[in-house]
């Protein structure tokens, strides 16, 4: 039996919570909820102590009025905004560019022989333009799956998220010229050239302070919320039921 001060948690309570918390097993589920029962518990406690009424509010809205009463939460000074600047740059970068031409041999990922296939293919083709670079037009008019087949291959300026991501990781990190291998990706192996490369730019601090500031508020801000609970949660009594706080549903 789960009680907090004295005041039980019953069993329908909690597997009426556990829809809300999906888990590997029943038992996890069931503990997931139960933990975010005592919690919400601990905290409508300690809202009815500081002299807030709890029917006022719909549902448990009433814990942004305890957390404004009771927990004092410090804001990003401009020296720590301006040092995570400094410590991070790749985070406040432009996306880089690239300029690239391919040829898709398409095969479905569930089709081991088509596959195979794809590979062989994209590498014969990597074969011939490494000795003829002048034909890679011609081959990707020729074996292309892709609309890019009419115009030689050609895609233009590509920045990040523009294509699948297993494409992305590989083609960005390439050096210019021939990939020397296929490019595998969902929609089959590629064989890429990449024409051009632009690095990406750091934005000014003054671009990006409110970003930074908003970030480092957030994380001390759940830091502090965390520590909160920890405290009303040494304070109760709680029978029934260990508690992780930082892996919490509620904390989440």
């Amino acid at each position: 039996m789960i009680k907090v001060n004295n005041v039980e948690i019953s069993d329908s309570a909690v597997l009426a919570e556990m829809q809300y918390h999906p888990a590997a097993s029943h038992d996890a589920a069931f503990h997931k909820a139960a933990q975010c029962l005592v919690i919400a518990e601990v905290m409508r406690q300690q809202a009815i102590a500081c002299g807030i009424s709890t029917e006022d509010y719909q549902g448990t809205d009433y814990i942004d009025e305890l957390i404004d009463i009771e927990v004092e939460v410090p804001q990003a000074s401009q020296d720590e905004c301006y040092q995570y600047y400094q410590a991070n740059p790749d985070k406040f970068c432009t996306s880089p560019l690239i300029a690239a031409r391919h040829i898709l041999i398409a095969a479905h990922p569930e089709d081991p022989q088509a596959r195979e296939e794809a590979l062989n293919l994209s590498e014969s083709l990597i074969n011939k333009i490494t000795l003829h670079p002048e034909s890679f037009g011609d081959l990707a008019k020729q074996y292309s799956h892709c609309d890019s087949a009419k115009h030689d291959g050609q895609l233009g300026q590509l920045s990040r998220g523009q294509t699948v991501s297993e494409f992305e990781r590989q083609v960005f990190a390439a050096p210019l010229g021939l990939i020397p291998r296929p490019v595998e990706t969902r929609f089959g192996f590629h064989v890429v050239w990449v024409d051009q490369h632009i690095d990406g730019e750091l934005l000014p601090y003054e671009h990006v302070v409110k970003q930074i500031s908003e970030y480092l508020d957030n994380r001390v801000q759940h830091k502090a919320y965390a520590q909160y609970i920890e405290y009303l949660l040494s304070e109760a009594e709680i029978e029934g039921i260990e508690i992780d706080v930082s892996g919490s549903p509620l904390m989440q």
